[in-house]
């Protein structure tokens, strides 16, 4: 049978995102695993730099993680020196979570990590055709560039 199955499905927009997701996520995590990084702690991190020192709930909410996965993510980073978490000076009640001198050098390398997985998935794509598909998927998820 030289017929490939479930065209129909196969030719869906949605269908086609969803395997290049897959593909993805699979690139980045084994990238990040070369670096003993999960997905989850790896955006945990990069939220800590961008936003911290933070207060746990408002990481929580700013990268949509529900908070008993959360408080997880971050014992794992602060038990190996990533983050450390402090009473907010805003809110004594509240800890605030900022990014250690280690948590940068390896969120420096996880972020290289990434990139050079998401080369390897646009590979097929010129550089003029990877800034389009980028922008494409911006409009499609309804994500400002």
């Amino acid at each position: 049978m030289s017929e490939v199955p479930l065209p129909a499905i196969r030719s869906l927009p949605s269908w086609l995102l969803g395997r290049a997701a897959a593909r993805g996520r699979t690139l980045v995590a084994e990238a990040l695993a070369e670096e003993d990084m999960r997905m989850w702690h790896h955006v945990v991190l990069s939220a800590v730099r961008d936003l911290g020192p933070v207060a746990q709930a408002d990481l929580g909410r700013g990268i949509g993680l529900d908070p008993k996965d959360l408080v997880g993510i971050l014992d794992d980073l602060q038990s190996t020196d990533l983050v450390v978490r402090e009473p907010d000076p805003k809110d004594r009640r509240k800890n605030a979570v900022s990014l250690t001198a280690r948590g940068a050098g390896l969120l420096k390398r996880c972020e290289k990590a990434a990139r050079d997985a998401n080369d390897e998935l646009l590979a097929p794509l010129s550089a003029a055709e990877r800034e389009q598909f980028t922008d494409m998927l911006r409009r499609i998820s309804g994500t400002a560039g």
